[in-house]
């Protein structure tokens, strides 16, 4: 361990240097869990505000009708041994599903 003080940062403004030079060490750990909390929620809110405006940029599929959120997602369904897409989405504590169409179109 140096017996020299550290340097700060060189983007630290003056007065914060001076504030966290007259603290006592108590008050500098405190500060220093605060800053990385700090900086842990700013990081996580700047993540969930990208991911949400990237969910705002998806499109919506040309084959979606109207009446269908774009959340949904195509699932398939057997029925009488045959095979149907349906738009599945959740609506609140409900599955709701829309007949697409047969997985084969022969059928």
């Amino acid at each position: 361990m140096s017996y020299e003080p550290p340097s700060p940062p060189a983007n630290l403004s003056t007065e914060i240097v001076d504030a966290l030079n007259e603290a006592t060490p108590e008050h500098l750990r405190d500060v220093g869990r605060y800053a990385e909390a700090l900086a842990e929620h700013k990081e996580r809110e700047t993540r969930l505000k990208e991911e949400a405006d990237n969910a705002d940029v998806e499109e919506r599929p040309d084959d979606l009708p109207d009446d269908v959120p774009a959340k949904a997602t195509i699932t398939i369904k057997e029925i009488n041994n045959n095979r149907y897409y349906y738009w599945q989405w959740r609506d609140g504590e409900k599955i709701r599903s829309q007949y697409q169409g047969p997985v084969n179109p022969d059928e």
